[in-house]
């Protein structure tokens, strides 16, 4: 072999070395959770796909220094039935790890007609959780601090969901009410359309896979919000 080829070949394999450790990894494939409506339901089946997500999808809901990255997250788009009694489709964001688990949260409460006003990922809200929350907007994943703190909420990590924000108020240790239009709905006793009661559908479906509700705290009391760290 004369000096160039050699010099040619050894160029070639220093290049293919670098290209390798360039070369991004294969998306991780999209999964779904597919389930038969019982009998006489009248219901569609329930399919949940659940796919990889990029930044550039998750837009101002997520930037760098958050603690998880889009890597670990997916998108998760799932039917729901709407306060109409209509049945809808949503997208919610969640830890790659909790997926699957919340795949099937979400067909227990479709199967048990549990009612859903919306439910969009929080960049159509500018990532503004007082603007998602008065929407009442049922969502997961926002990278943001806790409610009246600095520490990281679980939402950060896709691993907190916040359902029906409206029927389901957060009330901070001082009574205020958040979002200020689930003010009707402090009061408990009230068996209304959306709101989640301990035993229901909703809270079961959370609570027997391990989630811990927020309805149940001392303070503040946050009916809304179920996560599992």
């Amino acid at each position: 072999m004369n000096p160039r080829t050699r010099v040619l070949v050894v160029l070639m394999f220093a290049l293919s070395v670098v290209l390798a450790g360039v070369t991004p990894a294969p998306a991780a494939p999209a999964q779904t959770v597919e389930l038969a409506a019982p009998a006489g339901s009248g219901l569609p089946p329930y399919v949940a796909v659940i796919k990889p997500v990029s930044a550039e999808r998750l837009g101002s809901s997520w930037h760098e220094g958050c603690p998880v990255g889009p890597d670990q997250l997916r998108l998760v788009s799932l039917p729901f039935v709407g306060f109409d009694g209509g049945v809808h489709r949503g997208e919610l964001v969640v830890n790659a790890d909790r997926a699957v688990e919340v795949a099937r949260v979400f067909a227990d409460l479709y199967f048990g007609r549990f009612p859903i006003e919306r439910m969009e990922t929080v960049e159509k809200y500018d990532s503004d959780d007082d603007a998602s929350m008065a929407a009442n907007n049922t969502s997961a994943f926002n990278c943001r601090a806790i409610t009246g703190g600095t520490a990281w909420s679980n939402h950060s990590y896709g691993r907190a969901i916040d359902v029906d924000t409206v029927q389901n108020p957060y009330i901070s240790g001082r009574g205020a009410v958040y979002p200020p239009n689930g003010a009707p709905y402090v009061d408990r006793s009230q068996a209304l359309p959306g709101m989640i009661h301990a035993g229901d559908v909703a809270e079961r479906a959370f609570t027997t896979r391990g989630w811990t509700w927020g309805g149940s705290w001392d303070t503040p009391i946050d009916y809304q919000h179920f996560e599992k760290p």
